[in-house]
This record gives structure tokens, sequence and C-alpha cells, in this order.
């Protein structure tokens, strides 16, 4: 029994040594019930919305109040139909309730008006979810502010703007395009350098003449014409298959996505450089792609719901920029001013990734 209690203690010891291991016991149980608990659910909370209220009456007043007190919405602004569209594909709102003028007449004398409303369809669910919160509203207040015998109707004419036929495709073609390239770009190179070591080629690789520079270009150039033509297959299976069209530059998202891909291989080369065996690479490719891409891309679920520190870590997932890009472009229609700060930021993670990578890059084996 001593001799028993003595191996387990020398266990414990090693456990705890191993900070690695602490972190697989301890950290990952934590994290990810911290991720799950809050990230999956699909239900939205203080969605920015604006209001037209062109009847600016007591009914109108009463019923934005309700509105706005509610959790699930936040008036950011009042609008005019000028600048409504372009609001919407700067993807500052999600919804738009419009009053008309006569809005407090036509329920006094004829016991029945409408409101329009204006959703972003292009995410369907959130554009689904929200249209049923704010029925709900007006239903219940409809309820509850009829001040004579005769039922009240307020009928809302419901809009989907960029996918009127509510078609799942919009979403979930462009978070498919970014989980395939990162998962393809960043395992398969996380894994090239690792295996060149494993198999004893990179000491061939480091006597030649070739410059480190070289050595991860060549790692760069087979899988980013890979991705190329995996970008160019999906785009003709959502055209001629999905009926998908592009609406925006086929050249602008052929461009944009040139850009992501070349993010992607920098993670892949750093995680390449860091990792000791192929198994580790492909694990540690897995948790940066596959985790982050589901849960905090916005590609299944609204980021706007999550708690403001999910929020702020949701701004280092390179896969939550390209689905902002890719929706612009495809869904949307829109040009490289309106994503020049997605651009922006992808391209700073490139540099930055390309950057460590380069000084990580051992030019010696021991």
């Amino acid at each position: 029994m001593k001799q028993l209690l003595t191996f387990v203690k020398k266990e414990f010891y090693h456990v705890f040594r191993d900070r690695k291991t602490l972190l697989m016991l301890f950290g990952l149980p934590i994290m990810q019930i911290t991720l799950f608990g809050f990230a999956l659910t699909n239900e939205i909370k203080n969605a920015r919305i604006v209001v037209i209220d062109n009847a600016k009456d007591v009914a109108s007043h009463r019923l934005i109040d309700k509105i706005e007190a509610s959790r699930y919405f936040e008036i950011v602004k009042t609008a005019t139909h000028r600048d409504l569209e372009n609001t919407f594909k700067e993807g500052k709102i999600k919804l738009a309730v419009i009053f008309p003028e006569n809005f407090n007449h036509d329920l006094l004398h004829l016991n029945k008006a409408q409101i329009q409303v204006i959703a972003d369809a292009s995410d369907i669910n959130t554009a689904t979810t929200l249209t049923n919160y704010l029925s709900a509203i007006v239903l219940d207040y409809q309820r509850t502010s009829s001040q004579t015998g005769i039922p009240m109707s307020i009928v809302p004419e419901i809009r989907m703007l960029y996918n009127p036929e509510l078609k799942g495709e919009h979403t979930f073609i462009p978070g498919i395009m970014a989980m395939i390239m990162l998962l393809v770009c960043v395992m398969m190179t996380s894994i090239s350098i690792v295996r060149e070591r494993e198999l004893g080629t990179m000491e061939i690789l480091l006597v030649s003449p070739f410059k480190p520079l070289m050595v991860i270009m060549a790692k760069f150039i087979p899988y980013l014409l890979i991705s190329l033509f995996n970008v160019t297959s999906i785009l003709l299976l959502s055209v001629y298959a999905l009926h998908l069209p592009v609406q925006g530059s086929l050249l602008l998202l052929y461009a944009e996505s040139l850009l992501f891909i070349i993010t992607a291989l920098s993670i892949g080369l750093l995680i390449s450089i860091n990792a000791q065996s192929q198994q580790t690479a492909m694990f540690g490719s897995l948790m940066a792609t596959m985790l982050p891409t589901l849960l905090l891309s916005g590609f299944m679920f609204p980021i706007e719901n999550m708690p403001m520190v999910l929020q702020v870590i949701s701004n280092i997932v390179p896969s939550k920029w390209f689905f902002i890009i890719v929706k612009s472009i495809m869904i949307k229609g829109e040009g490289f001013s309106a994503i020049w700060k997605e651009t922006l930021i992808l391209a700073g993670m490139t540099a930055f990734f390309l950057f460590v990578s380069l000084k990580k890059f051992k030019i010696r084996l021991a």
C-alpha cells in the first residue's frame, strides 16, 4: 500500500510540473464551459435598430417607448429614408421600423394601422428572430393600449433586405468559405515544417543556398494555389448549384480571399515553427481554427449577444473579419469602400504573423 501511495504521489508531481497538462486538465474545461455557456444561444439582445417616425403622435411615441424598453432592441438613432439603405449596407443596424404619417388616426378611426419593418436578412436567423421579437411587442402593445371596446389591430409589414426568400445559403456559404480555407491552410501548413524536421530533410534545406524566406515561400505557394482552387469551386457551386449569385465584384472577392488565405497560411506557419510533432501541430491548428470560427466569427451565433469579454476576444479571430467581407461582397454587393477596415485588420494580422514566424524560424536545428 505504501508503494502504491508513493507511485500515486510521484504521478501527481508529474502532472503538476507539466504546465501543458495543467492547462488541459483545468483550463480547457473552464474555457469550454465559458464559451459554450455564453456563446451557444440563439437569443438576441440589444440589437441595434433605427426608427423612422413619420407620425410623431401619441400612439407612435408609446410604441417606440415600448420597443426601446425591451431588452432585445437598442434604438441607435432616428433615420430618414434617404440614408436608411446606406446604414444597412454599412452593417450598423439589423432592423428598421417605419411609422406612417396617419398612424394614430388610423388606430382611432379605422381600428387598424400598419408599420413597416425592414430587416437585414443576410443573416436569416437574426432577421427572423428580431422580426418575431418585434411582432410580439406590437401584439402586446395593441392588447394593453386599446382605449375602446373595439379591438385595435397593428399589422407589421415585414420586408427582408438582401435575402427576401430567406435562403440559408446566404448565411452558411460565407461561413463555410472561411472555415474551409482556414482549416486547409492552417492545418496543412502547420505540419509542413514539423514533418521536415521529423523526416530529417530540414537539415538539407538549411544547408542549401535557400534563405529562410525562400523556404517559407516554398511552403506557402502550393497551399495558396490549392486554396484558390477551393475558392473557385465553392463559388461555382454557389452560383450554379445553389443559385446564389455574387452581387459585388468577383475580382474584389478573389483579392480578399487571397489576403485571407495568406493570413491563414501565416498562422499555420507560426504553429508549425513552435510545434514539436505533427500531432501537436494538428491539435494546435484545430484549436486555433475550428472552435473560434464556429463560436466567435458570427457564423453560427451572433457576436452582439455575447459578453463584452468574448466580443473583444472575437476581434482577434481572422474568420470573423473575412465572414463580414464575404457577406458584404456576395450578398450586399458592396465595394472596397465598405470593407476597407476589415481588409486593413486582416492585412495587419498577416504582417504580424509573418514577422513573428520569420523571427522564430531557426536556421539551426540545435
